[in-house]
């Protein structure tokens, strides 16, 4: 039970920091989901989280790298093959031995080992965070894939690193040989397996296929399951890199997809909107862990009066400057040595400027934080791990520390003009309401008599998703005119509703009683328009009392009275069309007083439906909005098409509307089919 209220609150945690993001887009989605977990743990001490570092590796990083290693561009890994490389071991071990180097300086009572632990954890990069900075600013392509692509390999080399200093620290033996071989093992098999099983479960799935299974589902479930199966073995069986196996099996599944092609397309689609889902889950929850994970850690150390509070900031400032340092300081020299090693010439010449960027840009996040946490309470002699709390809260602070430092400084060094350009997303809504409308007037050509119902049913469905993106739209400076005309119209249409109905009550054709329920239903519709809060309840009331109320007890006089009342309000809405139709000849205000006129049609199109009983009309009305629907979705890809080849769309916003118009068609089919 505890284990599910966990999960629970961590997924409330995670909607709730993805709606705090929305309305504070300026701070990164990671940072408010530590903060939000941080805030959490603070106020909620029945609730604890505690996973250890072995699970969390198999549960979170194995599946995350393994995404990562399939989406990653094999043109772009190859090309950019030894920047990585360098970046994911020589850095590594760069940052492991003069960062560790510093901190036993700095902090005497840290012994050397345990220094070089604390700088080898903090060595991993989390491209995580800085991608969620990088959707609202400018930063050279060249950083981002960097950073994408170490981060595939540094886990690995920097949690090696840490587990061979913890076991010098715990045991008190290091042998240089025996790690590098053990190095080397540990690496090369990781990466073997990685591919053998990988191909192993490909293989599978086609065997499988061959033998008549065909079932999507199982096929993506198979996949997703695939990083935990290929981590377990890799480390478990084979004593290698986890890490390392799922992201060579990664690599090489994206090679397998591309050659699929379109024979799997089915199994591809299914598989993709899962990750989406599970990926969104896990990138959430690790940093809502991370910040869950940082009170008790560094609870501790706070609370040693032996230490200053003050002195420790200052200690988790220098050295996280030291640590940032040592990544600037590498690319200024690996970008100038690979200028000078080039022959063409084509390599970019050493920048400050980027070596801050590519600096700031190596945030810490929760590999680090899980390692720390797997240190040990004991040696092997019995005695206490030295400045096992200092060195947690050390760690804690310098994730944080990085994740404020890119966060405020990455928009400020980032070419703002450039990120103006690159990060105004092109006006998807604009576009999409011009698909409606190429519907909506195809509706039209195909109206007739027959399916006039199903068709203005359909055009309401495609109006108020119209309506919908214009609100939704808030650089459109139309919206706020278009609603003072069609409450303007609206209220002169209920208007003349009212001027019909007491006509009829003064020529004595209606008693007083049906009129005054009428004139009651357009009062209301009257404190609607005017957004009234009591008049909205009591409308929704309205909807439940007659949709679930006792309806087979009305005598024969209330069921003559509601069918005089349907006469009467098809007569006063055909009035009301009749009063806009001639102020629609009269005015300029075409478009507003069409949606109005089109809303009464609608009205009374619902009438129509209404009187629709038997089960056979009833499907036969829903058969003539599918056809409608399919004739409306032909036209909206002629319309992609012509805007692409006119130049008024690019080919990635002509894939986005594409991949709309598709979405909506595979639901239709899946409705079709059940």
């Amino acid at each position: 039970m505890d284990l599910l209220l966990s999960i629970i609150v961590l997924l409330v945690l995670l909607l709730v920091s993805n709606f705090i993001s929305h309305y504070l887009p300026m701070i990164p989605t990671a940072l408010t989901q530590i903060a939000l977990g941080i805030l959490f743990a603070g106020f909620v001490e029945e609730i604890s989280f505690e996973l250890e570092a072995e699970w969390f590796l198999l549960l979170f990083v194995a599946p995350l790298l393994f995404n990562d290693g399939r989406r990653f561009p094999r043109d772009e890994l190859w090309k950019m093959r030894w920047p990585i490389l360098a970046n994911a071991f020589i850095l590594v071990f760069l940052t492991t031995i003069v960062g560790g180097s510093f901190i036993h300086w700095l902090i005497p009572s840290i012994p050397l080992a345990a220094a070089f632990a604390l700088a080898a954890i903090l060595s991993p990069t989390d491209p995580v965070a800085v991608n969620g900075i990088a959707e609202r600013i400018y930063l050279p392509p060249v950083i981002l894939r960097l950073v994408r692509g170490e981060s595939l390999i540094n886990d690995a080399s920097g949690l090696i690193a840490f587990n061979y200093a913890v076991a010098a620290v715990v045991t008190g033996y290091f042998s240089l040989g025996e790690a590098v071989l053990d190095f080397i093992y540990v690496v090369a098999v990781g990466a073997v397996s990685g591919v053998i099983i990988g191909l192993l479960l490909v293989g599978l799935r086609r065997s499988l296929r061959r033998q008549g299974i065909v079932d999507v589902t199982f096929y993506s479930l198979l996949q997703l399951v695939s990083p935990f199966i290929i981590y377990y073995a890799a480390e478990a069986l084979l004593h290698a890199s986890g890490v390392i196996a799922v992201v060579a099996a990664g690599i090489v599944h994206s090679s397998i997809k591309e050659r699929a092609g379109i024979r799997n397309a089915d199994e591809q689609v299914v598989t993709e909107h899962m990750w989406s889902i599970i990926l969104f889950v896990l990138n959430g929850v690790v940093f809502l862990l991370l910040g869950l994970s940082i009170p008790s850690a560094m609870k501790e150390t706070v609370e040693n009066p032996a230490i200053s509070n003050w002195l420790i900031i200052g200690y988790i400032l220098a050295i996280g400057l030291v640590i940032m340092l040592i990544r600037m300081i590498w690319t200024y020299c690996y970008i100038g040595l690979e200028c000078l090693l080039s022959k063409g010439g084509k390599t970019t010449k050493p920048s400050i400027k980027v070596s801050v960027l590519t600096g700031l840009t190596g945030v810490r996040g929760a590999i680090t934080m899980a390692g720390v946490l797997s240190l040990p309470y004991f040696v092997a002699s019995g005695n206490l791990f030295p400045e096992r709390s200092l060195i947690i809260m050390l760690a804690g602070g310098i994730i944080l520390l990085t994740l404020i430092a890119a966060a405020i400084l990455l928009p400020l060094l980032s070419k703002r003009e450039a990120a103006k350009a690159s990060a105004e997303p092109p006006p998807y809504d604009q576009y999409k309401i011009r698909l409606l409308r190429a519907a909506v007037e195809r509706i039209e050509e195909e109206t007739i008599r027959d399916n006039q119902a199903a068709a203005f049913e359909l055009i309401g469905e495609y109006k108020r998703v119209i309506d919908q993106l214009r609100y939704d739209n808030k650089e459109d400076e139309r919206i706020r005119e278009m609603e003072e005309e069609l409450m303007e119209y609206r209220l002169i249409g209920l208007r003349t509703e009212r001027r019909f109905l007491r006509e009829c009550v003064n020529e004595g054709q209606v008693s007083q009683e049906i009129i005054g329920r009428i004139l009651k239903s357009l009062d209301l519709r009257e404190e609607l328009l005017a957004h009234s809060l009591l008049s909205k309840v009591t409308f929704v009331l309205g909807q439940i009392k007659r949709k679930y109320g006792e309806t087979d007890r009305a005598t024969a006089n209330e069921l003559d009275h509601y069918a005089q009342m349907q006469e009467l309000q098809i007569a006063a809405a055909k009035a009301a069309i009749a009063k806009l139709s001639q102020i629609k000849e009269e005015s300029g205000h075409a478009e507003s007083i069409t949606i109005v006129i089109r809303e009464y049609e609608r009205f009374l199109a619902r009438w129509k439906t209404a009187e629709i009983d038997d089960m056979r009309s009833r499907m036969m009305l829903d058969e003539q909005k599918e056809e409608l629907r399919f004739k409306a979705l032909e036209v909206e890809r002629s319309t992609i098409q012509g805007m692409y080849e006119d130049g008024q769309i690019n080919r990635e916003t002509a894939k986005y509307l594409r991949r709309f118009i598709n979405d909506v068609e595979s639901l239709l089919l899946q409705e079709t089919e059940e």
